[in-house]
C-alpha cells in the first residue's frame, strides 16, 4: 500500500511515517516508479509504534523493542529476551511513578482551584 493509504488507515501523517522510516521503525519497499509500498503488516506496526510513543517511549528505545514484540497482539515474540522484560519492567514503574506524579499534581491544583474559588465567593458575598 502507498504511503497516503497507510496514513489513513492508522491516523498517522505521511510526516510522521517517513520519519519512522528515517529511524528505522518501519520499512517500506519501493514501486517500479519509486514510491514507497508498505506490507499490510505496516498497519499493525504504526499502531504499536504510536502506542509506544504514547507510552512515553523515545524512537531509540521503541527501535530496540519493536524486533522483539509481534505487532498483531504486542506480545513478545520468540527472540524476547529477560533483558527485553527487564527493560519493558522499568518502562512500566517508570509510567507508575509518573502517573502518581501527575496525581499529585492534580491534588495540589484542585486545591488552588478550591482557594480561589473559595475567594471570589467571599468577594461577592
Amino acid at each position: 500500500m502507498r504511503i497516503g493509504e497507510l496514513a489513513r488507515r492508522t491516523g498517522v501523517s505521511e510526516r510522521s511515517l517517513r520519519y519512522y522510516e528515517q529511524q528505522g521503525l518501519l520499512a517500506a519497499g519501493r514501486t517500479p516508479g519509486g514510491h514507497r509500498d508498505y506490507p499490510e503488516r505496516a498497519v499493525d506496526r504504526v499502531i504499536r509504534i504510536q502506542e509506544l510513543f504514547a507510552a512515553g517511549l523515545h524512537s531509540k528505545k521503541i527501535a530496540r523493542l519493536l524486533p522483539c514484540m509481534r505487532d498483531a497482539d504486542g506480545g513478545p515474540s520468540e527472540i524476547a529476551t529477560p533483558r527485553l522484560v527487564a527493560e519493558l519492567i522499568g518502562e512500566r514503574d517508570r509510567i507508575d511513578r509518573m502517573l502518581v506524579e501527575l496525581a499529585n499534581s492534580r491534588d495540589v491544583l484542585g486545591e488552588v482551584i478550591d482557594a480561589a474559588l473559595d475567594s471570589a465567593s467571599a468577594e461577592d458575598a
